[in-house]
């Protein structure tokens, strides 16, 4: 079991390539490069076509825990929920991009964006905005208008980017993302939704010229997690956990 199964509902760790090229459609093309993953992972048995032009591999959902992987125009994907093991999901998208040149002809150069994000999903039947307010606070700045008489919080998706390098390519985000809308609020009709914390670790621009996309998954898959042990567990996820466990 990964270190950050107990910290929510749902984990998953999820990479996206996002190409300047459109990426091969080809029926033979897409196959075989799913079926190299398959080989691989012979459990992912699941083949579809979604907006006529993104193809999916993965895995059965009904075990709460799944692999996926999709090819889209520009975009290719890998994604774990709630892995086993952080390496095995790594492994898994380490697989996914190393394939990538000889499959789908991606080339370093042809790289507008990579990021790898650590997900993490609480199951909570209210109003999520109001929730984040009081487990992690709306900040000195804007504690009265917290405190206007009669007010309910309706919007607040507190997230922070930093550039980590003096190009900016380089750059970690920390977000949330509630899904409570103002006619909820005001029904006091909630859904099942899903509210949930990012932290997403992006490299934009070409590869350097000595530098694969394991590689490059391998470096921020790191500076994720350093971000995600030292600047979230502990200030974000318990607090929202314990917040959420009180109601």
């Amino acid at each position: 079991m990964t270190p950050y199964a107990s910290l929510a509902d749902d984990f998953y760790v999820n990479v996206n390539l996002a190409t300047e090229m459109e990426l091969p459609s080809q029926r033979e093309t897409i196959l075989q490069y799913f079926e190299r993953l398959q080989k691989h992972y012979p459990s992912m048995r699941k083949f579809y076509c979604r907006d006529k032009r993104d193809y999916v591999l993965e895995e059965d959902k009904d075990q709460g825990r799944y692999r996926w992987v999709a090819v889209e125009a520009k975009r290719l994907c890998s994604g774990q929920l709630n892995p086993a093991t952080l390496e095995g999901a790594l492994g898994q998208h380490r697989l996914a991009l190393d394939l990538a040149p000889a499959y789908l002809s991606v080339s370093p150069l042809d790289c507008e964006a990579l990021d790898v994000l650590f997900g993490f999903d609480f199951a909570y039947r209210g109003n999520h905005n109001a929730l984040l307010a009081e487990a992690l606070g709306v900040g000195q700045a804007f504690e009265r208008v917290g405190d206007l008489p009669g007010g309910r919080v309706i919007n607040f998706e507190p997230s922070l980017t930093m550039a980590l390098d003096e190009d900016c390519r380089t750059q970690v985000r920390v977000s949330t993302e509630t899904r409570t809308n103002a006619f909820q609020v005001r029904t006091g009709e909630f859904g099942d939704e899903q509210l949930s914390v990012y932290v997403t670790a992006r490299q934009y621009g070409s590869l350097d010229p000595d530098t694969t996309y394991v590689d490059a998954i391998d470096k921020l898959a790191r500076t994720a997690r350093e971000v995600l042990d030292a600047c979230v567990v502990e200030q974000i996820l318990k607090p929202l956990a314990r917040t959420i466990a009180l109601k």
